[in-house]
């Protein structure tokens, strides 16, 4: 009876240290990388960050609005983009587009 007990807190105690060892690693993980300014991003991705919905730079010039196709190497991703948002002048879902 003794070995069972001692075996089931064991057990029990295992499966508790894993589950806070790896709840620990998941919320290091989640946090994204926030950048200085675009040359920062720039160095990585060369086209800029966008949201996942993104597909097309809006381009307003002299009051026309027009859309290109995105340059360089666009990394999309929501989190990424969000901890970014500072650098998107013209709020079209890309920080630190090329136009």
């Amino acid at each position: 009876m003794r070995i069972i007990r001692t075996l089931g807190i064991a057990a029990a105690t295992a499966v508790l240290a894993t589950t806070v060892v790896v709840g620990g690693a998941s919320t290091a993980q989640a946090a994204p990388k926030t950048y200085a300014n675009c040359t920062a991003v720039h160095k990585v991705y060369s086209g800029g960050i966008a949201k996942k919905s993104v597909t097309k730079n809006k381009v307003t010039s002299n009051g026309k609005v027009t859309y290109r196709a995105l340059k360089g190497t666009v990394k999309k991703d929501d989190a990424l983009y969000k901890a970014n948002k500072k650098m998107d002048r013209d709020a079209d879902g890309i920080a630190c587009e090329k136009s």
